[in-house]
């Protein structure tokens, strides 16, 4: 699952403890793991194979410059949603031909950005928003660069069972177009000079933690394809988005394998590219924010663990009741974890509210969880919370943004400094 692991009860991130980090780049701090990365990658390539498939990592999940430049180094491409993502891959020094751009409010100097820059393939949210790349792309291709490539994103109008928040593939979404427009838009746009609409997109939300909607969606999707191709019209490729689950409980969702298993007979020998958005089942197990103790307290019949990580460090247990798993950093070997759950239960740890100091009721990583006996200092670490956490992360209360730190073998590096006092203000001056 990934290479988070304790050894005579303490936590070590591959060959480095963790207590080592934070001793000297202090905390909070995300640690991520090179071997963690690269491995989850590596099985997503190897699942699809047999396919052209280009995999985009999802620059939303994890943007540090750092990890997007081991991503492409290892053959990822990138999918991104703004100008400031784009520029991100840029300086990772990625392919720009093997980015995809989505979003639902591309701006026109965000358009005119991917077009200078060559990107793959924009994905296309509405008709709107087609007409104007097609207006924008026009004295691009007048001045002789190549037509840009676009796909129509769909909604499939497939139920996908998780947080009404992370569900996109629904009609009633403001992402992409309803499957029974897409062929008035093909009818409508797909001869058009000045962009080629050769392709269809299709993402249905984040979560998931079984492989049937994806099988129901594409199925619904390739039944649109022969549709589109007995009219004429050219489809090169299908983006089958991102959103596949990821490990926040141990062994909880299906492998990069059994997504495949369920995916790839559809696909095959239907001439067809096939684009990867896998984000969160990269990323997550490998990135774990590291937090030290600042008190404890009694308060009714609950206790309270107080810690320096807060809501604006990582948001995603306040803004969708996720759970993270949450353990010390150093215990008795006989309570190290053998697995990930809501429900382990060693016998002699303590149900514990964890919270930060940000002044919210919301302000909390973890209620009424079970953990071994934790005292003012000691180091815990927030486990699989490589997606959506730092890049969620915000400056609320004032409070400076946690350290990166990226671990590869036994040595590691920080990737972005801690924000300081003068970072905070720095705009403002």
């Amino acid at each position: 699952m990934d290479f988070f692991n304790y050894n005579a009860g303490r936590l070590f991130a591959e060959q480095v403890e963790a207590e080592r980090i934070a001793s000297e780049v202090g905390t909070p701090a995300y640690v991520y793991s090179a071997a963690t990365l690269r491995d989850h990658l590596h099985k997503v390539q190897k699942a699809y194979e047999s396919l052209e498939t280009t995999v985009c990592f999802s620059v939303k999940a994890c943007g540090n410059v750092g990890i997007l430049k081991l991503m492409a180094a290892e053959g990822s491409g990138f999918d991104i949603v703004s100008g400031g993502e784009l520029y991100r891959v840029l300086e990772a020094g990625a392919d720009p031909s093997k980015v995809v751009y989505a979003g639902v409010g591309k701006t026109d100097r965000e358009i005119v950005e991917a077009l200078d820059a060559g990107i793959g393939y924009f994905n296309i949210e509405s008709e709107e928003e087609l007409a104007n790349l097609i207006q924008l792309a026009r004295p691009h291709v007048a001045a002789g660069r190549s037509r840009p490539r676009a796909a129509l994103r769909v909604n499939p109008d497939v139920d996908y069972e998780t947080h009404a928040f992370l569900r996109t593939g629904k009609k009633e979404t403001k992402f992409g177009v309803d499957i029974e427009r897409a062929v008035a838009v093909f009818d409508a746009y797909a001869d058009n000079p000045s962009v080629d609409l050769c392709a269809l997109h299709v993402h249905l939300g984040t979560g998931g933690k079984t492989i049937d909607p994806y099988v129901e969606a594409l199925e619904k999707v390739l039944v649109l394809i022969d549709r589109l191709r007995q009219k004429g019209h050219r489809i090169g490729a299908l983006d089958l988005g991102g959103g596949y689950g990821a490990d926040y409980e141990t062994e909880t969702v299906p492998s990069a394998a059994e997504y495949a298993a369920g995916i790839v007979p559809l696909i095959r020998g239907r001439d067809l590219k096939l684009i990867l958005e896998p984000g969160k089942s990269i990323c997550a197990n490998a990135g774990i924010l590291l937090t030290r103790v600042l008190y404890t307290k009694q308060g009714g019949s609950k206790r309270f663990v107080i810690v320096d990580a807060a809501m604006n460090d990582l948001i995603r247990p306040s803004l969708y009741d996720a759970f993270h798993f949450i353990w010390p950093a150093q215990v008795e070997p006989r309570f190290a974890p053998a697995v990930r759950s809501k429900g382990l239960h060693i016998e002699g740890s303590e149900v514990v509210d964890l919270v930060g100091p940000v002044c919210e009721g919301a302000d909390f990583l973890a209620k009424d969880r079970p953990i071994p006996h934790v005292e003012r200092g000691d180091l815990v670490a927030v486990f699989t919370a490589g997606a959506y956490g730092f890049t969620m992360s915000s400056n609320y209360n004032g409070r400076c943004r946690a350290a990166e730190v990226l671990v590869d073998g036994d040595t590691f590096r920080v990737v972005r400094r801690r924000e300081s006092y003068e970072d905070l203000v720095a705009l403002e001056r």
